[in-house]
């Protein structure tokens, strides 16, 4: 992980500089909270840590089947001619 220092109005930039860079800006330092703008061709996709986890979570539950829905499934295999 690279770690930097940056001031109110400073910018990190992401990528070499062309149109497909990545440019972050600090806009608002208060107190502990610290207001970023992300700069980002629409080719790429912002979203916030959290978010993600809880789609990858909402995904896996989504995705697993509840043993009664597993159980009633192989019963009407089973009786199924």
């Amino acid at each position: 992980m690279l770690v930097l220092s940056r001031r109110v109005g400073e910018s990190v930039v992401i990528g070499d500089g062309s149109p497909e860079a990545v440019t972050v800006t600090v806009l608002e330092v208060r107190g502990d909270v610290v207001r970023i703008g992300i700069d980002a061709p629409r080719s790429v996709a912002v979203h916030r840590a959290e978010l993600l986890a809880e789609l990858a979570d909402a995904n896996a539950e989504a995705a697993s089947p509840t043993p009664d829905a597993v159980a009633s499934l192989t019963e009407a295999l089973r009786t199924r001619k």
